[in-house]
């Protein structure tokens, strides 16, 4: 494979990724939004959601490396779930916790970075 190829599947898998995270964020709120699954609409968003985002996940962790997809996954996921919880479901967050969670934003920035082609050792 080229290295052309390979950096165009590897755009895809992070675009995967990203929504993966993205349906991470809607089923951390559907869970919570569900009360214990005891409401049913959000009962259901919660499984449709999680479905999707094992989907796309699952499809993202064909060409990205697991540990590194799966900390980007879980990373912009709880970050997105602290942002929108506090927003939506007016869960309280810190200005401590806003500062941490920036630090975990960064740390998916540099791990994103860190998987560039232009910035990857060949052999």
């Amino acid at each position: 494979m080229d290295t052309l190829q390979k950096t165009q599947g590897n755009g895809g898998a992070w675009g995967m990724l990203m929504l993966a995270s993205a349906f991470e964020i809607g089923y951390a709120l559907s869970v919570g939004g569900s009360q214990a699954f005891t409401i049913p609409s959000w009962s259901i968003a919660a499984v449709v959601f999680f479905l999707l985002t094992l989907y796309f996940l699952s499809a993202a962790l064909r060409t990205i490396d697991v540990g590194i997809g799966y900390a980007v996954w879980a990373g912009i996921g709880s970050v997105g779930a602290a942002v929108f919880g506090s927003i939506l479901l007016n869960q309280p967050l810190t200005l401590i916790q806003a500062v941490w969670l920036g630090v975990i934003i960064a740390g998916v920035v540099w791990l994103k970075l860190a998987d560039s082609p232009k910035l990857a050792v060949t052999a």
